[in-house]
């Protein structure tokens, strides 16, 4: 019976592709894996192409053998991906976002690159991949690098004052009574003067503990120092891009250039935002209904969309509620026993506030777009 089938199978005619061509693409560091499906949702193949330029020419000169292509789904945009998405965005074809396959399906059918690919076609063609990949290249970019340095920074630093305040506890009683009143910025301010070791007296000095203790505050204190310094710096430069590229984002009340940054991060290009409601969604900040049987009406908080944008307008909202009076107007004018109670009214600002955001957020993006496109 195997036998037949084979011959049958080798003996059959070759499958023509028909219509448009969709691929799939399972990204890694250092390859690709591929599928082709036709327009009848046929599966025409699949390969494997180095992760390189040439391995990106070949890949595309691999789908275009099948037929047109005009449409490709990538899983990884943002990372293993972003090379060859840059690549195909750039010859016209279009590319849309595919998220990891469903981990119930990966259980029941097992998991493979080739099997992944395939499921990324798959998720292109039927619809259910709609997202534009976010650009890695231009200012929105820069920005990204310039904060993922900070956010480094930010992070070893509170680890090196965590380190020091765990020493503190644990040092010479007449080092910790000295050390433990002082507030944070007096506490490195002291154990930044003490006095570093040369490394050739260090194998004999350093048996003594509270010298020990004393050399690994200094070190710690300076180095916090110094992290601080490059933070504030980083700041400098970041805040003065942001005001240049989102100039009406970043001038709303509340929002300044460090909020205004994980904005542009989050939308990044006007064409992956069709509207004010898509906006609304993708900061999460979208009623959900959660009506019922004989209860209908009712909404509640969404959990979807990006959540540091999320939290960006929460605390854009905070800051309203504090210092801006038709913010606090409104809240006063609705906390009665009609109304509803603080967090739902917070929910409801961060609503008003994506929809005043949008347009002036869409206008920047609109007009950075036009500027770092070049004339034809």
């Amino acid at each position: 019976m195997a036998k037949s089938q084979a011959k049958r199978t080798s003996g059959s005619t070759p499958m023509v592709p028909v219509g448009e061509i969709t691929g799939g693409v399972d990204t890694h560091k250092k390859f690709h894996v591929a599928a082709a499906r036709d327009g009848l949702g046929r599966l025409l193949g699949t390969k494997r192409f180095e992760a390189t330029l040439a391995g990106y020419v070949a890949l595309l000169g691999w789908l275009a053998g099948f037929g047109p292509v005009t449409l490709v789904g990538v899983e990884g945009t943002g990372c293993y991906g972003a090379g060859l998405t840059g690549y195909l965005t750039g010859r016209g074809i279009r590319v849309v976002e595919v998220d990891r396959p469903n981990r119930q399906h990966r259980r029941r059918a097992g998991k493979s690159d080739p099997a992944d690919a395939i499921a990324a076609a798959t998720a292109a063609q039927s619809g259910a991949a709609t997202t534009t990949p976010k650009p890695r290249t231009g200012p929105v970019e820069s920005v990204r690098v310039l904060r993922e340095a900070r956010q480094l920074w930010t992070t070893a630093r509170t680890a090196a004052i965590n380190t020091l305040k765990a020493l503190i506890i644990t040092a010479p009683p007449g080092l910790r009574e000295q050390l433990e009143p002082l507030s944070d910025t007096a506490l490195i301010s002291c154990c930044a003067g003490f006095e570093p070791i040369a490394a050739a007296d260090s194998a004999i000095v350093l048996l003594d503990h509270e010298t020990a203790v004393r050399h690994t505050l200094g070190e710690l204190a300076r180095t916090i120092a110094a992290h601080t310094t490059r933070i504030r710096e980083l700041d400098t430069r970041l805040h003065a891009l942001v005001e240049h590229i989102a100039p009406r984002t970043s001038g709303l009340f509340g929002i300044g250039p460090g909020r205004a940054a994980q904005l542009l991060l989050t939308a990044t290009s006007p064409d992956r935002l069709h509207s004010e409601a898509a906006f609304a969604r993708l900061t999460g900040v979208a009623p959900q209904d959660c009506g019922s049987g004989h209860t209908s009406g009712r909404h509640r908080l969404s959990r979807a969309g990006d959540r540091q944008a999320n939290s960006v307008l929460y605390y854009i909202v905070l800051t309203r509620l504090a210092w801006h009076e038709p913010t606090r107007t409104y809240l006063a004018q609705r906390l009665n026993p009609n109304g509803g109670n603080k967090k739902h009214l917070i929910r409801c600002l961060k609503r008003y506030l994506a929809r005043e955001i949008y347009p002036r957020l869409i206008a920047d993006l609109t007009q950075l777009t036009r500027q770092s496109t070049p004339a034809a």
